[in-house]
C-alpha cells in the first residue's frame, strides 16, 4: 500500500458538502481504512477596497478536493468506486474510468497546505488590492498627504504604486506604499 494525496473532481461549490460527506463516512468506518483524510483547502485573504479591509476565506482549487489514500495494490478499485459514487464528485484527476488515481506531488501538497496555512509559511494571508493603471487615487499619509493623481504603475510584489501627482504644476511621479492610497 502507499500512503499520498489524491486530487478529486467535484462540482464546483460542492467541495465543503462532499468534505464533510468523506468524513462522515470516516468516521462511520464505511470507507474502510483505506480513506485517511480530506481537505477542502482554503486560504485567508486580506482584501481592500475602496480602503477597507477585510479578511475572508477563499478556495485555492475550486471545483476539488485533497483526499489522502492508502490505496491497495490489489482491491483499490472498490475505494475508489465508493468516493465517486458520492453525489457530486466527478472523477479523480488523472485518470481514466479503469485506471489507478495518480497522486500528487509531496511538493505539491507542501504548497498546498503552505496557502493554507497548516504548514507555516512567510505568510499565511495574501493581500488581494483591486487597484487599476490610469485610476484617479488620492494619497493618504506620508509626505505627499492629500495630493491626487493617477496611478502609472503597478509593482504587487513590493507593494507600491507609481502614482503621477502635480507638483508645481508639473506632472510627477511618486512611489507609494498600497496601504498609504485611497480611490477617489
Amino acid at each position: 500500500m502507499s500512503r499520498a494525496w489524491y486530487v478529486l473532481q467535484t462540482f464546483s461549490q460542492y467541495e465543503k458538502k462532499i468534505e464533510q460527506e468523506i468524513k462522515l463516512l470516516i468516521n462511520d468506518g464505511v470507507l474502510g481504512s483505506e480513506v485517511l483524510d480530506v481537505r477542502a483547502p482554503i486560504e485567508r485573504v486580506e482584501e481592500i477596497k475602496n480602503g477597507k479591509k477585510r479578511v475572508r476565506e477563499r478556495r485555492i482549487w475550486p471545483g476539488y478536493i485533497l483526499v489522502e489514500l492508502d490505496l491497495p495494490e490489489v482491491g483499490w478499485k472498490d475505494t475508489v468506486a465508493s468516493l465517486i459514487k458520492i453525489q457530486g464528485v466527478i472523477s479523480f484527476v488523472g485518470t481514466g474510468k479503469e485506471q489507478k488515481p495518480l497522486p500528487i506531488s509531496d511538493d505539491e501538497v507542501k504548497n498546498v497546505f503552505m496557502l493554507t496555512g497548516e504548514i507555516k509559511a512567510d505568510k499565511s494571508i495574501f493581500i488581494l488590492y483591486d487597484f487599476e493603471e490610469g485610476e484617479r487615487v488620492r494619497i493618504k499619509g506620508g509626505p505627499f498627504d492629500s495630493f491626487e493623481g493617477a496611478i502609472g504603475s503597478i509593482d504587487y510584489e513590493k507593494k507600491k504604486l507609481k502614482v503621477a501627482v502635480q507638483i508645481f504644476g508639473r506632472s510627477t511621479p511618486v512611489e507609494v506604499d498600497f496601504q498609504h492610497i485611497e480611490k477617489i
